[in-house]
């Protein structure tokens, strides 16, 4: 049974917008298909070049201290422009810079794979970066804005979490089979047929109302948001190669801090504020962007050390290595789309999402057991099925949460402040636990080496003492994930066949 169209005034705009009720496009759910196709693609671009990265070096030249801009130029303008790109969503319109998104992204994606030299390559990724943060928020928005019945709202976001949560690791698996069976150029490529479909698709089957064709950007905001989380990303990037204590690291830490700290001052106070405070004043709200925060911190570390692990530890090939991802990868399938989207309208969000992060932080511990010679299918197999089923019955319901209530104007940035807590997370997950895996290797291998005979033995276990740290770390910080899911995220169970609640926001005149 189909329900009328429901009319609310958008306070943006001169007239009435129609808002259709879920139930009376059947082509939504190709629309669906468009949406996790473009999100799939910018996550797991986040992680496709690293298995290409080796051979990338040799082929271009790369010196070993300028090959991490490969991945950091990518995270790095991405997670800084994301809040950008959210408000410009809103302000074009959701399905117009979805699109531009998608062409961009193409584009940069092909000049990067037809780099001729290290600089094309940074400026490429650099590029991909900013069209992911034009995409990736008008994505999440136009899902939001799609699919309002409880119901169908849980599936959908069950399958989106389901690509948020294993975008990364099919990016491993995707990355070693083009490496070895073509070359890594075809890591970028690949993008452009995958982006031309979904343009296509966009066209035909997406629907948006117009953008805020009177509204304003807000200028201020943006270079005081954008340049406090460019700088804040772009210091725990470099804390990896040049140390916690040096002084460019401070100073970006330090002037990202201020910067963000002048930032929400003036967004009480901007007409037409970037990032609207209600957003993140909200306590369901501000637990999600937490959560997700510190849980990508603990899974980005988990792929950097596990990639090495299985490559240098155990000699794997980056085909073998991508696929020893792939059981992780269906088990946040399952955890989003057959436990997480079929609960969601029963319990609390929370009571999945704590849960989620035990499994996730057991899963860790169990991976701190693990040796120069541990057996994958008795030792890491097990860790990475109870990762995987812990991150997707997190992430359902996180991207579910975070952006439920929000009003049609507000969904672009709200949507952009939830990949911005990915991004940042996996940024400073990358710096943060890599350094303390480099410093406890390095004094591990100090005391051990007694006997020169035996290097490179202790180097490896070195190495490995170093990984196994640090994943206690990480076990450590998606434990206080939990904590926080646990005791911030209050929200009740939806009710089934009513609309998502949309309020009305706070003035913006």
């Amino acid at each position: 049974m189909t329900r009328p169209d429901a009319s609310r005034t958008d306070p943006w705009s001169s007239g009435q917008v129609n808002v259709t009720r879920t139930g009376e496009d059947p082509r939504r759910w190709w629309g669906l298909v468009v949406i996790a196709l473009a999100q799939l693609m910018v996550v797991l671009d986040a992680t496709i070049v690293n298995i290409a990265l080796p051979s990338a070096q040799q082929d271009l030249g790369m010196s070993d201290a300028n090959r991490q801009w490969v991945i950091t130029a990518y995270t790095l303008a991405f997670g800084g422009l994301l809040l950008l790109g959210g408000r410009i969503a809103d302000l074009v319109g959701r399905k117009r810079t979805f699109m531009i998104g998608l062409v961009g992204f193409a584009a940069a994606s092909a000049l990067g794979g037809a780099a001729t030299g290290s600089g094309m390559l940074f400026a490429a990724r650099a590029l991909q970066g900013v069209f992911a943060a034009v995409l990736a928020p008008s994505a999440l928005s136009l899902l939001t804005t799609t699919f309002t019945d409880p119901k169908e709202r849980g599936k959908a976001f069950g399958i989106y979490g389901a690509l948020a949560g294993s975008g990364s690791a099919i990016g491993f698996i995707v990355g070693g089979l083009l490496t070895e069976y073509l070359n890594w150029r075809w890591c970028l490529f690949v993008n452009v047929p995958i982006a031309v479909i979904a343009f296509f698709g966009a066209l035909v089957l997406l629907h948006d109302r117009p953008g805020h064709a009177g509204a304003r950007l807000d200028v201020p905001g943006v270079l005081l948001g954008c340049g406090g989380l460019v700088a804040i990303v772009y210091g725990f990037s470099e804390a990896q190669p040049r140390g916690w204590s040096d002084p460019l690291v401070m100073t970006l830490l330090f002037g990202g801090v201020v910067l963000l700290a002048i930032f929400v001052w003036w967004q009480s106070r901007a007409p037409m504020p970037l990032l609207p405070l209600h957003i993140v004043k909200d306590r369901n709200r501000a637990g999600c962007f937490l959560t997700m925060g510190l849980a990508v911190i603990g899974m980005f570390g988990l792929f950097l050390f596990m990639t090495y692990y299985l490559q240098v530890v155990l000699a794997y090939s980056p085909v073998r290595t991508g696929l020893a991802f792939l059981p992780m990868t269906a088990a946040i399938i399952v955890g989003s789309t057959q436990i997480s989207a079929r609960l969601m309208n029963r319990v609390a969000p929370r009571m999945l999402m704590v849960p989620g992060m035990i499994l996730a932080a057991s899963g860790m511990v169990i991976l701190t057991q693990m040796t120069v010679d541990s057996s994958y299918t008795t030792e890491i197999l097990p860790a990475l099925l109870l990762m995987g089923l812990g991150m997707g019955l997190t992430f359902m319901p996180v991207f579910s949460t975070a952006t439920a209530g929000v009003a049609p104007q507000d969904s672009g940035v709200t949507s952009a402040t939830v990949n911005t807590s990915q991004q940042v997370g996996g940024s400073i997950g990358t710096a943060l636990l890599n350094t303390i895996a480099t410093t406890s290797s390095t004094a591990y291998i100090t005391a051990h080496l007694t006997n020169p005979a035996q290097k490179a033995l202790v180097v490896k276990e070195g190495v490995v003492h170093g990984y196994t740290v640090a994943i206690w770390w990480a076990a450590g910080i998606m434990l206080l994930a939990g904590l926080i899911a646990g005791l911030m995220v209050t929200a009740k169970p939806p009710k089934q066949g009513a609309p998502a609640p949309a309020p009305v926001p706070e003035s913006v005149a």
